[in-house]
């Protein structure tokens, strides 16, 4: 049998260490601490890690608070000093990328260049996402909605549904998205019906979690909820059944939100429009 995990919840250091961003261990970090729930890390992150004299005051951080070390770093003269340093310490140091390195190498039979933070060059990817992020945040909550038809995605929904976090995370992976609101008693704007271009996608969530949602949403703003069809149940479901009925009657596909995180919901959507691109490429 193996040994019961321990229940009560226990913090313990974890050292990020990168000569870039950063992002990338923070990522890999944060996916595996997910599958240890009694388990709270305490985030040390030094990022942009380029020189002996940084690694060695980074060294000694990790040794005022001992913990797990994870790190990307090209350089093989700080990848050492590193390495050395949590060994005498009897620290655990892990180089996240070099399974993966390794099988890069094995399968193309070439070296790496061992270019710090070369995923983040200014290439054409570079200003396709920044001209993405600058349409999402122009026609957020259904502004500019003459420009729908411009759009990569467009996003529909009720309050509550994380629209706009959605769309500004499908923007960074240079989708230009616009979302629209469907609001009791509001028309929706006819460009929506028209667009011919774009993947329309609609969002919907659970009574309860947009009731949720709703209430922390008028306590934040010290807005009284008593008798506001804004939270009231039947309000709030009729509103979820108009959505899928409209989704319905214009073949828009819909995703429930209610379990989904905000990267889950965006890679849902990433998936649709993959496969509507590639049915549009076998037609063509």
């Amino acid at each position: 049998m193996s040994p019961n995990p321990r229940t009560p919840t226990s913090f313990f250091h974890l050292h990020l260490v990168s000569d870039a961003t950063g992002e990338t261990l923070a990522t890999v970090a944060r996916a595996v601490v997910s599958q240890y729930p009694q388990a709270r890390a305490i985030e040390h992150v030094y990022p942009l890690i380029r020189s002996v004299k940084q690694i060695d005051r980074v060294i000694a951080e990790i040794e005022k608070a001992p913990g797990i070390v994870l790190f990307t770093i090209v350089d093989a003269e700080i990848t050492a000093r590193l390495s050395a340093g949590c060994r005498e310490a009897g620290i655990p140091a892990v180089s996240v990328l070099d399974p993966v390195t390794t099988a890069f190498q094995s399968y193309l039979g070439a070296p790496t260049q061992k270019k710090v933070g070369a995923q983040h060059v200014l290439d054409q990817d570079y200003f396709q996402r920044i001209d993405a992020l600058n349409f999402t945040l122009m026609h957020d909550d259904g502004q500019l909605p003459d420009a729908i038809d411009d759009a990569d995605v467009v996003i529909v929904g009720i309050s509550r549904t994380s629209k706009t976090p959605t769309s500004i995370y499908l923007a960074n992976r240079g989708l230009k998205t616009t979302n629209v609101p469907i609001v009791p008693g509001v028309p929706v704007p006819d460009p929506l019906f028209e667009a011919r271009r774009p993947l329309i996608v609609g969002l919907v969530a659970s009574a309860d979690r947009i009731i949720q949602i709703r209430q922390n949403r008028l306590l934040s703003l010290n807005a009284p909820s008593r008798d506001s069809a804004y939270v009231d149940r039947a309000a709030v479901a009729e509103e979820i059944a108009y959505m899928r009925r409209l989704c319905t009657d214009h073949d828009w596909p819909v995703i429930d939100v209610t379990r989904r995180s905000i990267e889950e919901t965006a890679a849902a959507i990433l998936a649709l429009y993959q496969e509507r691109r590639q049915e549009r490429g076998r037609i063509g």
